[in-house]
């Protein structure tokens, strides 16, 4: 931290020149991997909280950051602002690890707030989309997010199969959300059979697939914190279910019954007759299903044209 201190109180006297960010950079990467190092080991001897080691770096880091964004005068050429993204990603990655999302927003906003935000080196940019997509799925942005995390799996390097793979496991779910499902050879490619069921049964309407899957690779899916947000593919599996109900029905008025029915086969627990008619209120006002439902009749009166709208339209 003291090197960190130093290198910032030397950019601070060095005005109008940014040629020292290269040493900013080293000491700042230092300091991060060297403060994830020291939380890990006191944290195991329990001299330590989690994370506390991580945040007294990101103080130290803060200071560089101070220094960076207030150089707004210089010529873009040689503005201490070009050191911003790279802050910006050692933040990022520090706030990831200890949970505190919430202290991303100032830095984003810094950045956006850039004229020349497009011209970072792509590697920087690749990371900084990474993050901001992961942020933006927290945050149940998913259009941003697969905007975000898409560019970051396109641009990434080819034979950058790693973290093309950490990209997916965010990517994925985002994509199956907005109605887009991976293709089996995807998975096989990037080694990530975890997902190969979960996108069965959503295809399928297999609610029971589903949760088995999710309660099968649970370590995985928690550790990766993406748990919650496959949890909310149930509704797309509902979705399916109910489809085949209709299908088999034959008509555009269906009893309600069938789909409780549907959904207890599928081992659903805990429903009944109004939590099912509440699935649907839930579905129909989401636009998953064009219809409406009848109270007094206990049935569900669905559209004659595209009753179930496609996926990537809801």
């Amino acid at each position: 931290m003291v090197v960190v201190q130093a290198v910032a109180r030397f950019m601070q006297e060095c005005k109008e020149e940014n040629w020292m960010l290269p040493v900013m950079y080293t000491s700042c990467l230092d300091l991060r991997l060297f403060a994830l190092a020291a939380d890990q080991e006191l944290t195991r001897t329990g001299a330590s909280k989690a994370g506390e080691t991580l945040e007294k770096a990101a103080e130290a880091l803060m200071s560089c950051f101070r220094i960076c964004a207030a150089d707004t005068r210089t010529s873009e050429d040689c503005t201490k602002r070009w050191g911003l993204l790279y802050l910006v990603n050692q933040f990022f990655k520090i706030y990831f690890k200890i949970n505190k999302l919430n202290l991303c927003k100032p830095m984003v906003r810094a950045i956006e707030a850039l004229s020349f935000k497009d011209r970072f080196s792509l590697s920087q940019l690749i990371t900084y989309k990474y993050y901001t997509g992961r942020k933006d799925m927290f945050d149940s942005d998913f259009q941003s997010a697969d905007a975000t995390l898409s560019f970051a799996f396109q641009r990434c390097h080819v034979g950058s199969r790693k973290n093309k793979r950490r990209i997916l496991i965010y990517l994925i779910p985002v994509k199956m959300l907005r109605g887009y499902l991976p293709k089996s050879s995807v998975l096989e490619r990037y080694n990530l059979p975890e997902f190969q069921d979960v996108v069965t049964s959503v295809q399928q309407g297999n609610v029971k697939l589903l949760s088995e899957t999710l309660a099968r690779h649970e370590s995985f899916f928690i550790g990766a914190g993406i748990y919650l947000i496959l949890e909310k593919l149930k509704i797309l599996a509902f979705r399916n279910l109910f489809k085949k109900v209709f299908l088999m029905s034959g008509t555009h008025q269906i009893d309600i019954t069938l789909f409780l029915r549907a959904l207890q086969w599928m081992c659903v627990e805990d429903v009944d007759l109004d939590e099912t008619e509440c699935i649907l209120s839930n579905m129909i006002n989401d636009g998953r299903i064009k219809g409406y439902i009848s109270h007094a009749h206990r049935k569900v009166v669905v559209s004659k044209k595209d009753p179930f709208p496609p996926l990537t339209s809801c």
